[in-house]
């Protein structure tokens, strides 16, 4: 398991949900944080929890379908000088579940792609490149696993475009130090789940994490996180890396 203490670590849809226990999570572990959502004003509370474990971090805003304020995030990343090592593509948007699926509108697909597929894409482009670079990296994106569902193709349609491309680029960096990966929270009672989901959110913990420490050089595998359920991050990690490459 390696030691991620130090670390500049991006999360995206930090703010509640799955990206707060997220952020939380990696403060204990001592990473440094920088946390997005739609606005600052919205990570106020988990910016401090996290500062109360001892360890630095900020936030940093963006509606992830405008492509000028996702450049803008990145951009201010950047100018202070933040070298990100690892990444949690959280951030994602479920749209309507549609009983007449033959009337979805296009406009879904188009926001659903650019939330789910194109944003966490254009943030893995801006950061893998140091990544190789400097000779480690982390990068996970989350997936999902709806499938023979048309009541929710623009949703399950951008998540599977992701897992494709997600999987591409981890192939690129293969037999590196940069270990890109998918993780699966399955569905969870957060804001976007809603209360009937079958899973409490911290269930997804582990399995969500394992992604960022594992320390074996295979990368594009797809973490399942309830496969971990109830384990610590150290029994995730072990069993995390027993579970092969695709390539």
């Amino acid at each position: 398991m390696v030691d991620l203490k130090g670390k500049w670590v991006l999360i995206t849809g930090a703010s509640r949900g799955l990206g707060r226990l997220i952020a939380k999570a990696m403060a204990e572990q001592g990473c440094n944080l920088v946390l997005h959502s739609r606005s600052n004003e919205h990570c106020k509370a988990v910016l401090d929890e996290v500062r109360a474990l001892g360890i630095e971090a900020y936030s940093v805003e963006a509606e992830l379908f405008d492509m000028e304020q996702l450049n803008n995030m990145l951009a201010e990343i950047d100018e202070k000088g933040t070298q990100i090592d690892v990444v949690f593509n959280n951030a994602g948007l479920q749209t309507t579940y549609r009983t007449e699926f033959l009337e979805t509108p296009v406009s879904e697909f188009e926001t659903s792609f650019m939330i789910n597929t194109i944003a966490p894409m254009m943030i893995c482009y801006h950061f893998v490149g140091g990544m190789a670079q400097r000779g480690f990296g982390r990068i996970i994106n989350t997936s999902s696993d709806i499938n023979l569902e048309p009541q929710q193709a623009p949703y399950s349609a951008s998540k599977a475009a992701l897992d494709k491309i997600t999987r591409d680029l981890a192939y690129a960096y293969r037999d590196s130090d940069v270990i890109i990966s998918l993780s699966n929270p399955a569905w969870c009672k957060t804001d976007m789940g809603g209360p009937n989901a079958f899973f409490e959110p911290e269930s997804a913990i582990p399995g969500l994490l394992v992604g960022a420490f594992v320390n074996d050089k295979k990368t594009g595998r797809y973490f399942n996180a309830q496969d971990f359920k109830n384990m610590t991050l150290e029994e995730a990690v072990v069993k995390a890396e027993t579970q092969e490459s695709p390539y």
